[in-house]
């Protein structure tokens, strides 16, 4: 048996490949913005824009940010062998932008009052990772 098997007969974590350039510019100091427009496939640049836009109370413009970082992630997640549901651990840094927008999606789809796509986003992100989830909160 390897120690990498699921032994509750589900699908196997998912990691999507790193692709450090975005994640490094913006621990440098680059405005999301920028980011996102070079690295337009970067989740994690989007997400960055949401919580922006959300800090400053800009909840419809978090919203559209939250939302396009979500749909880059999930076209990564297929990419990755994803097929819908499993694990996509937070543990592994990569996956992070994806699972921070799903969150800023949740965040801002219930600030403005979209309480079934709060609902499922939340849930969607304890599925795919429930120590994500404890850590955006």
């Amino acid at each position: 048996m390897s120690i990498h098997e699921n032994l509750l007969g589900g699908p196997p974590p998912t990691h999507l490949p790193d692709d450090p350039e975005p994640r490094e510019l913006l621990a440098g100091g680059t405005s999301p913005a920028e980011v996102a427009a070079k690295y337009p496939t970067s989740s994690l640049a989007w997400a960055r824009l949401a919580d922006e836009a959300f800090e400053r109370g800009s909840v419809v413009e978090s919203y559209a940010y939250a939302r396009t970082g979500y749909h880059r992630g999930l076209d990564a997640l297929r990419r990755s062998g994803w097929k819908g549901h499993g694990p996509v651990p937070w543990e592994h840094e990569p996956n992070r932008g994806f699972l921070r927008a799903l969150h800023a999606l949740a965040r801002a789809a219930e600030s403005i009052g979209e309480r079934e796509e709060y609902e499922r986003c939340s849930q969607f992100l304890k599925d795919s990772s429930e120590t994500a989830a404890q850590t955006l909160g």
